[in-house]
């Protein structure tokens, strides 16, 4: 008898988890209803076309340069071997974009770009970002721009 009450109670269970499962004719799973909530949407933003593609930021006093291209991140200084870290992708953080990325070594690496016109302190040349970079502590700020849209001098 408790073989069968048991038995009994695991088929109406089922039963019921099934009831609450709408289903196609075909046994696959239905549609939601029409007046269902739409699905919640992601809560990072899309990065805009601004903060996409290969960048270059650079700084002064010390003399800095960042290459972020598709598959990398490169931090290259006079004195120093050049750095290089997977590019995971920028995400935004309010209105700036961010990179966060760990260097083949285990360091961490991050460049942060905001739009604004930025001037390097020692030309007249006008970019149309601001940088800050850091690599394990140290930060580094300057411009950044488009790769193909870096200012240039007497342009």
């Amino acid at each position: 008898m408790r073989i069968f009450a048991t038995a009994l109670i695991g088929s109406l269970a089922g039963a019921a988890l099934a009831a609450c499962q709408p289903q196609s004719p075909d046994g696959s799973a239905a549609p939601p209803p029409a007046d269902a909530p739409p699905p919640a949407a992601s809560t990072a933003a899309a990065v805009p076309e601004a903060f996409q593609g290969e960048m270059l930021a650079r700084g002064t006093e010390p003399f800095w340069l960042i290459r972020i291209e598709p598959e990398t991140i490169t931090l290259e200084r006079p004195d120093f071997d050049p750095v290089t870290a997977p590019n995971p992708g920028a995400v935004m953080e309010g209105p700036a974009a961010v990179w966060r990325a760990t260097t083949a070594d285990g360091r961490p690496l991050s460049v942060i770009l905001r739009q604004g016109e930025c001037s390097d302190g020692m030309s007249d040349l006008r970019y149309a970002y601001v940088a800050e970079a850091s690599l394990a502590g140290e930060t580094l700020r300057g411009c950044a721009g488009k790769a193909d849209a870096m200012p240039r001098e007497g342009a």
